[in-house]
């Protein structure tokens, strides 16, 4: 595999959905999300240079995505928030109009994430929740694109006229969906724009993209690749390896499994290969050099980070990139300073 023409993107994480920590599972008052911490964190990466920066939606801490993102638009300048929303919450012509609408506050800069998962309170069978989906994505690319609607669907029976104002660019931004299933690739292959990957071994990453690339030809379509990481970078790889360790050293297990099944995806397809990842790692939590799945003992979703010196996590960036991934959306515990670090001893490397 070679690298794609697509320009390197580089993103943050929001943290809006309570997922903040000096040491996972250890309360921190002052790291709850808020919009005013994670409005810092947004602010700290839009002055970094990250080019993006993802904006998780969760039901249990309360923080509405697009209202947040809506609000600290102005006092952001260049970075591209991508705004996580649930297909079905939503009416879709109204979530249409929202999107359009925040695109025009953020001058065009609107990325969009789709998510699958079942609603709060709700239980629905995965072939049902992936129909929803699909369905959800056809529609709202169709008014954002400034076309008719015209649906009647198993989850959605409209006819309408898009809104009149419609995105900076008169096109759907682009969609950002990812999962493991084969379902969710097919939604992937289907209807996305960049599908995005959780940490796995190298092998299985290519795997991976061999197999969506062939899935989006069959729909004569193609795929653009994200990965989704997390990070623990510092001077040297014995000082990121002590920080990684650190992060997990007052891990109560109780409270990590807590953690990782409250999530409204916790059982899916992915979720559990990230579990089996942590399972075949060796007895540092390391699945293959600078691959640590520590962080999976105390969050659902995406679980392992990238552990070592500037050099290295920039050398597995590059790595990644060999495979045709070109969009990053790394965190980093705390969120803030992580931030700041990254930007300073890796942004410039693979800057340069």
């Amino acid at each position: 595999m070679t690298r794609t023409g697509a320009p390197l993107e580089m993103a943050w994480f929001a943290a809006l959905c309570d997922d903040d920590y000096e040491q996972l599972g250890v309360v921190d008052e002052q790291l709850l999300s808020s919009p005013e911490h994670c409005g810092d964190i947004v602010r700290a990466a839009d002055q970094s240079g990250f080019d993006s920066i993802l904006m998780p939606s969760g039901y249990a801490l309360g923080i509405d995505t697009v209202t947040f993102t809506a609000a600290i638009a102005s006092s952001t300048r260049n970075i591209r928030p991508i705004v996580a929303v649930r297909m079905g919450e939503v009416w879709v012509p109204t979530l249409a109009r929202q999107l359009a609408t925040l695109d025009h506050l953020l001058d065009g800069r609107l990325i969009v994430n789709v998510i699958s998962s079942e609603m709060p309170g709700e239980s629905l069978d995965a072939e049902s929740r992936y129909q929803r989906t699909v369905e959800h994505m056809i529609a709202l690319r169709t008014l954002l694109d400034g076309g008719r609607l015209q649906v009647d669907g198993e989850w959605l029976g409209v006819d309408v006229d898009p809104p009149r104002l419609t995105t900076v660019s008169r096109q759907c931004p682009p969609l950002y969906f990812g999962g493991l299933s084969e379902a969710a690739r097919e939604v992937a292959a289907r209807c996305a724009d960049v599908y995005l990957m959780w940490p796995d071994t190298y092998d299985q990453i290519a795997a991976t993209i061999t197999d969506l690339r062939a899935r989006a030809a069959r729909h004569n379509r193609e795929l653009r690749f994200g990965y989704r990481v997390h990070v623990v970078v510092r001077p040297t790889e014995a000082e990121a390896r002590v920080a990684a360790d650190y992060l997990v050293s007052g891990l109560d297990p109780a409270v990590g499994d807590a953690i990782r099944s409250r999530s409204l995806d916790s059982t899916s397809v992915g979720v559990k290969a990230q579990a089996a990842l942590r399972v075949g790692s060796d007895e540092d939590g390391y699945a293959e050099p600078n691959l640590w799945t520590g962080i999976g003992r105390a969050r659902s979703g995406c679980g392992a980070a990238i552990v070592g010196s500037p050099r290295q996590v920039a050398d597995k960036i590059e790595s990644y990139r060999d495979l045709g991934i070109d969009t990053f959306i790394l965190s980093g515990y705390p969120h803030l300073d992580e931030c700041r670090r990254f930007a300073e001893l890796v942004l410039p490397l693979l800057r340069a």
